[in-house]
């Protein structure tokens, strides 16, 4: 059994910063690559940031230059750490990991809003 906490959303006013965790705990054997999604009102999910076992990192065009994603293998701990944060960043932002246990599996964070507006 796997859980994921995701922590750190809020709210924050334009060109502010705020970092999102999301702490996977259980039968863990490794977590092979930790993703960041988000969604907004009445608007599709979409993909934001990705990080792999190996410690490499993707983002979306939207985002890139603005936004670190980082992850503590010790902790099972993954971050993204949002800099100059824009009202069209409001969404909530869910983690997804692909976890062997050893089997497998693709999880789903519970979702943390973040809210940018003055």
């Amino acid at each position: 059994q796997v859980q994921l906490v995701e922590s750190g959303g809020g709210l924050v006013q334009p060109g502010g910063s705020l970092r999102l965790s999301c702490a996977a705990s259980g039968s863990i054997v490794s977590i092979v690559a930790m993703n960041w999604y988000r969604q907004a009102p009445e608007k599709q999910r979409e993909w934001v940031a990705v990080i792999t076992r190996g410690g490499g990192t993707n983002y979306s065009d939207s985002v890139k230059g603005r936004f670190t994603i980082s992850r503590d293998n010790a902790k099972n701990t993954g971050y993204l750490q949002m800099n100059s944060l824009k009202p069209e960043d409001t969404a909530v932002y869910y983690c997804n990991v692909a976890i062997a246990t050893p089997a497998l599996n693709i999880y789903w964070g519970q979702g943390t809003q973040v809210t940018v507006s003055s």
